[in-house]
């Protein structure tokens, strides 16, 4: 889900949110939906809260996690998400660093609602390519702890 309301108002293009899909799809993921909200707190809730209730197993945003008064998208997942996932938004930024000091600056989050994920990545393709690599290895381990039913292992895990 990319957040941006210059993307919805259709004045730049969504390469993040493409980007994003396609990594998604190429670490194993199937990409059931992609849409671009503006920044709008209630329409974001609305719509993580819409995907939990779907049950998929991940939400991947991009966009809104930088430190202007219109990104709002941590605030957001954190009105939605029962659990945070701290050390996924802590790897992201340490990686981050790596590549620039601006990376201190990301406020971007993690957490689990019901049985999904939700992950916040920047809105930067650039970013989205460096930092997608560092989630991509424990999807697999995450969608099979999620599907667990109170605490019974799903066949195989």
């Amino acid at each position: 889900m990319t957040v941006s309301s210059s993307v919805s108002r259709r004045e730049t293009e969504d390469t993040s949110g493409t980007l994003l899909a396609h990594l998604a799809e190429e670490a194993g993921a199937e990409v059931i939906a992609m849409e671009v909200v503006p920044d709008d707190f209630a329409l974001i809730e609305d719509r993580l809260h819409h995907y939990v209730d779907e049950g998929v197993s991940f939400v991947f945003t991009t966009g809104g996690t930088g430190l202007t008064h219109d990104d709002i998208t941590p605030e957001a997942t954190l009105a939605v998400i029962a659990r945070e996932a701290p050390g996924i938004a802590e790897a992201m930024r340490a990686v981050s660093l790596q590549h620039t000091p601006m990376g201190m600056l990301s406020r971007g989050v993690a957490g689990v609602a019901g049985r999904t994920l939700i992950v916040n990545f920047p809105g930067n393709p650039k970013a989205v390519r460096q930092l997608f690599p560092v989630l991509a290895p424990v999807l697999e381990h995450a969608a099979a702890t999620l599907a667990r039913e109170r605490g019974r292992p799903t066949p195989g895990h």
